[in-house]
C-alpha cells in the first residue's frame, strides 16, 4: 500500500469514528467561509502594503500598512527597525546599491585603499554624484563586498527582507579608472571611448548591465547563505528599480529582466511615481507632459516583467515627489494619475504606498516661506487609499467593450542605445525623412511612445511587452492576438527570441514590424553578425525564422496561420503629426481585424477589478465627452467618502470607485476606511472595531448596515458626528485619527440594552 492509499485509509477510518460517534459532518459546515468583498480586515504578513523610510518612528508618520522598510545600513539601523517593529510592522530594510553615504569605503577604511576611482565619471572628467560628496559607483568585487557589511547588520537588526535600491548605471558614464579595468577583464582588449563609435557605446552598455547583474547575484546569493548559517532563516531580497521605460528615457542602464536569472532575488519595487511620469513624451506633433499615459505605460511594462514568474511585484506610488516647488493641489492630481494608471493593471496587486512619509506627512510645499503642510482631506483621501491598497487581488476582472491582446515590445537593450554618439549618428536634420528620426526624438525615445500613445490616447488598452522573456516563460505570448515591435530604439539580445515570436505567429498571430533597418546600431557587434551566418541586421534573422525573404517591403505577409505586417518607417515618424498617429491607428486596426477583432476607440480606459471601478478620461483623444458610470458607488478619492448613484469623469480626469453592487451581501460590512481596522467583531446588534492611522488624520469610515444604527460610540462616548444614507444603507462615521488604537461601537437598530 502505497503512502497515498494509506493516507485515504486512514482518513476514511476518522470520518467512520466520527460518524459512530454521531458527529454531524456536513459540507456546508466544513466548507471554508466566503471571502468578504472588500475584504479590509487583513493580517500584516500578507505584506500587501508598505513604506520605506529613513527617518525615526514618529507617529504622523505611521502609515498603518503591513511592513516597513527603516532605510539606511547605518550604526542606527537596529534601534530605528525595532522601533518600527514595535509598532507592529514586518521588519525590512532598504538601502541604496549604487550610491549612498560610503564614505569609509571611499577613504579606504575597510581594506586600506581608497575607492574614489571607482565612481561613475562621465567623457569629461566630471563625477556623476548623487549629491556633492555621494558618487554613483562602478560595482566592483570589493564595493560588492564592502555592501556585505551593512546587509550583515540588517539581518542581525531581524529583517525578514532587504531591499538593494536603484542599480543604476548612467549611459553617459564609463570613463573611470575602474572601469577601464573591468572593460579589460570583460572583453579582454584594451578599453574604448564609450562615445568613440555606435560599437563601442553598445558594448560599454553591455559591460554596464553585467556589473550590476554579478553585484546582486554575488550580494544576495552570499547573505541569503549567511542568514542561514547564523540565524537558521530564509531572508528575501527584493530590487527596488525605476522601470525599463522610464530609465531608457533617462539614459541610466540597469539590469531589470536580467534579474530574473537569479536564483537569490526575490521580486521588484516598481519606482514610478510623478517624477518619472511627467517626463515630456510626444504625440500627434505636440511635446508636453502626460503624467497618466506616461504612468500607464511605466507600471504596464514592471507588470509584464514578472508575468509568468514566481518573483513578487510590489506597484510604487508618491503623495508627493523629489521636486519640492510643486504645491498640494499639483501633486493631489499627479498622484491620483499615477495611482490610477497603476491600478488598470490587475497582475500586480502589492503597493510601496509612500517613499518618505516623513516629508509627506511634515513637509511644508511648495518650498519657501508661503509653504503649508498637507491639507486634511488630501490626508484622509491618502489614508483610505492606503488601507484599500489591500485589496486589490480579485479574481473577477473585466474591461468592457475594450480591444484586449493588443502589445507593444520593449526590451532591457532599449538603455543601450542611450548616450553619444546614439544622438549624431544615423540621425536625420529634420522631420521629413519618415525612414530615420531627429536627434530630438531619438533623445526622447520618439519610436517607443510613437507605437503606444497613438493607440492608449484612442482607449486601447495596450500592454507594453518585456521582449526578453519570450524565451523564459513557455507560452508567454498566449494572452496576445496582436504584436507590435520595432528594431530601431533596441534590439533583440538572443537568438532565440525569434524562435519563440516565430513559433507565435505561425500559431495564430499578428505581427506588425515597424522599421526601416536605418538604426546605426545594427551595426553594434553582436549575436545576428558575429556568427557563423551573419545579418546585416536582427530583424533579417527575424523573418528568416518566420520563413520570409530577408529583405521585405511595406505589405502583408502569410506565416503558417498567422501574418506578419511590414511598415518601413522610423517608428518616431508617427509621434510628428495627427495625421501620422492616425496612420499607424489604421496599421494596428488592420492587424486587429487580421487576428478577428475589431479596433474600440474611444476616449477613456475602464477596468473593474472585482467590486472596485477604476477609470480615466484622456484628452487629445475621441472627442471630448466625459464618461458617465450608471450604479450606485462609493467614491474613494472623495474624503467624505460620498455615494453616489452616477459618476461623471472628466476628461483628464481619473476614478477610484467601490461599486455597492457588487459587494458581500452579509452587513454589518466595512466599505472604506481612512485607517487600518485592526480588529472587527459582531455580537447580537452590536458591532465593534477598532482603527488606527497616521496621527492628526481626519478618519472617516463607510459601513454598510441592515438599516439606521440605534447609536455611535467613539471610545466609550456616544457621538453625533455620523451619517446615516438610506439611499445606500451606509453610515459614515468621522473622529480624529493615530497610532493608537480607536475604539468604535455601533448598536445596531433593535438591539437592546446599552
Amino acid at each position: 500500500m502505497n503512502s497515498v492509499t494509506i493516507s485515504r485509509f486512514v482518513s476514511a477510518l476518522a470520518v467512520g469514528w466520527a460518524i459512530a460517534c454521531g458527529a454531524l459532518i456536513s459540507s456546508a459546515a466544513a466548507a471554508p467561509a466566503a471571502r468578504l468583498v472588500p475584504d479590509l480586515v487583513t493580517p500584516r504578513s500578507d505584506e500587501r502594503t508598505g513604506f520605506q523610510e529613513s527617518a525615526p518612528y514618529r507617529p504622523r508618520s505611521d502609515l498603518r500598512t503591513d511592513f516597513v522598510m527603516a532605510y539606511g545600513v547605518d550604526e542606527s539601523l537596529p534601534e530605528r527597525l525595532a522601533r518600527w517593529q514595535q509598532a507592529g510592522y514586518v521588519p525590512q530594510v532598504m538601502t541604496g546599491v549604487a550610491w549612498g553615504e560610503y564614505q569609509d569605503f571611499l577613504n579606504g577604511e575597510i581594506d586600506g585603499r581608497e575607492h574614489w576611482d571607482e565612481g561613475q565619471v562621465d567623457a569629461r572628467g566630471n563625477s556623476i554624484n548623487h549629491g556633492a560628496t555621494v558618487p554613483y559607483m562602478v560595482p566592483s568585487v570589493a564595493f560588492a563586498d564592502y555592501l556585505e557589511t551593512g546587509v550583515k547588520r540588517a539581518i542581525d537588526a531581524g529583517a525578514v527582507a532587504v531591499h538593494l535600491e536603484e542599480p543604476e548605471f548612467w549611459a553617459r558614464a564609463g570613463f573611470s579608472e575602474a572601469f577601464q579595468r573591468e572593460w579589460q577583464i570583460f572583453y579582454r582588449e584594451p578599453w574604448q571611448r564609450p562615445d568613440s563609435s555606435i560599437d563601442a557605446q553598445y558594448r560599454a552598455s553591455k559591460l554596464k548591465y553585467y556589473l550590476y547583474r554579478r553585484t546582486l547575484d554575488r550580494l544576495c546569493t552570499a547573505m541569503k547563505e549567511y542568514a542561514l548559517a547564523k540565524h537558521g532563516r530564509q531572508v528575501r531580497f527584493y530590487v527596488p528599480t525605476h522601470s525599463l521605460l522610464n530609465y531608457s528615457q533617462w539614459q541610466i542602464v540597469s539590469p531589470e529582466s536580467a534579474l530574473l536569472d537569479l536564483p537569490g532575488v526575490d521580486g521588484y519595487i516598481a519606482q514610478v511615481w510623478t517624477g518619472t511620469s511627467r517626463t515630456p513624451n510626444t504625440y500627434a506633433g505636440r511635446k508636453k507632459e502626460r503624467t497618466f499615459e506616461t504612468a500607464y505605460l511605466e507600471y504596464g511594462v514592471m507588470q509584464e516583467l514578472v508575468r509568468g514568474t514566481t518573483r513578487r511585484m510590489w506597484f510604487l506610488h508618491d503623495p508627493i515627489e523629489d521636486n519640492p516647488r510643486h504645491d498640494w493641489q499639483d501633486y493631489r492630481e499627479n498622484y491620483i494619475r499615477t495611482l490610477v494608471a497603476s491600478l488598470l493593471h490587475p497582475g500586480v496587486s502589492r503597493y510601496e504606498v509612500c517613499p518618505w512619509p516623513n516629508r509627506v506627512m511634515h513637509g511644508r510645499y511648495p518650498r519657501g516661506r508661503d509653504g503649508i503642510g498637507i491639507p486634511d482631506d488630501y490626508m484622509t483621501t491618502l489614508a483610505v487609499v492606503f488601507n484599500q491598497l489591500r485589496d486589490m487581488q480579485q479574481d473577477e476582472i473585466a474591461q468592457p467593450d475594450s480591444t484586449t491582446g493588443v502589445g507593444v515590445f520593449l526590451s532591457d537593450s532599449a538603455m543601450f542605445q542611450r548616450a553619444e554618439p546614439a544622438f549624431t549618428e544615423g540621425v536625420a536634420p529634420d522631420a521629413s525623412d519618415p525612414t530615420r528620426p531627429t536627434r530630438d526624438e531619438v533623445q526622447d525615445l520618439a519610436g517607443f511612445y510613437g507605437l503606444t500613445l497613438p493607440l492608449l490616447k484612442h482607449g486601447v488598452p495596450l500592454r507594453p511587452v518585456q521582449l526578453d522573456n519570450l524565451a523564459r516563460t513557455p507560452g508567454y505570448l498566449a494572452d496576445f492576438k496582436v504584436l507590435v515591435l520595432s528594431y530601431e530604439f533596441m534590439k533583440p539580445m538572443s537568438p532565440g527570441l525569434h524562435l519563440a515570436l516565430a513559433e507565435w505567429v505561425r500559431g495564430g498571430g499578428t505581427l506588425v514590424y515597424v522599421g526601416a533597418d536605418a538604426d546605426p546600431f545594427h551595426q553594434a557587434r553582436d549575436w545576428w553578425n558575429e556568427g557563423l551566418v551573419t545579418y546585416r541586421s536582427p530583424t533579417e534573422h527575424l523573418l528568416e525564422q518566420l520563413g520570409l525573404p530577408r529583405e521585405l517591403a511595406d505589405g502583408e505577409h502569410a506565416c503558417g496561420a498567422g501574418r506578419v505586417i511590414i511598415a518601413r518607417r522610423h517608428p518616431a515618424y508617427y509621434t510628428r503629426s495627427a495625421e501620422t498617429a492616425g496612420e499607424y491607428r489604421d496599421l494596428v486596426e488592420h492587424a486587429v481585424e487580421l487576428a478577428g477583432g475589431q479596433l474600440h476607440q474611444r476616449n477613456f480606459l475602464e477596468l473593474r477589478r472585482g467590486p472596485y471601478v477604476v477609470a480615466a478620461v484622456m484628452d487629445e483623444s475621441v472627442g471630448g465627452e466625459p464618461l458617465a458610470l450608471a450604479g450606485q458607488f462609493v467614491d474613494l478619492l472623495d474624503p467624505q467618502l460620498a455615494v453616489s448613484n452616477a459618476v461623471t469623469v472628466q476628461p483628464n480626469q481619473q476614478a477610484f470607485l467601490l461599486d455597492l453592487d457588487k459587494t458581500s451581501s452579509q452587513r454589518p460590512l466595512l466599505l472604506a476606511a481612512a485607517g487600518r481596522v485592526e480588529e472587527w467583531s459582531v455580537d447580537g446588534r452590536k458591532l465593534q472595531y477598532s482603527i488606527t492611522a497616521p496621527e492628526g488624520t481626519p478618519v472617516r469610515t463607510r459601513l454598510l448596515l441592515e438599516s439606521a444604527p440605534a447609536a455611535v460610540a467613539i471610545d466609550g462616548q456616544q457621538v453625533d458626528t455620523s451619517h446615516w444614507d438610506a439611499d445606500s444603507d451606509t453610515l459614515l462615521i468621522s473622529h480624529p485619527g493615530g497610532p493608537e488604537p480607536t475604539q468604535v461601537t455601533v448598536k445596531l437598530s433593535g438591539a437592546e440594552g446599552s
